[in-house]
């Protein structure tokens, strides 16, 4: 069973299987979500308020490639 990603997402930290912070949820958009690697402190504001938007150096990241999300995003390790 795959993790599920929601609006209420937007502004969690992305880590791997060891805990290794990978960047913040910039945007929610059905099952994939757009990670910026390197948020500045406004960015990581204007995210937790939910009015980060996506830019050329997010990456993607899919529902399959989610090991769990609690009040952290975890990848799988098996990437």
């Amino acid at each position: 069973m795959t993790a599920s990603l929601t609006d209420d997402d937007v502004g969690k930290t992305v880590v791997d299987v060891e805990g290794k912070e990978l960047g913040i949820v910039a945007t929610v958009d059905g099952s994939r979500a757009a990670v910026d690697p390197d948020p500045s402190v406004a960015e990581q504001v204007l995210a937790s308020v939910g009015w980060e938007g996506e830019d050329d150096e997010d990456y993607v990241v899919t529902e399959d490639m989610l090991q769990r999300v609690d009040n952290e995003v975890i990848l799988r390790g098996e990437l």
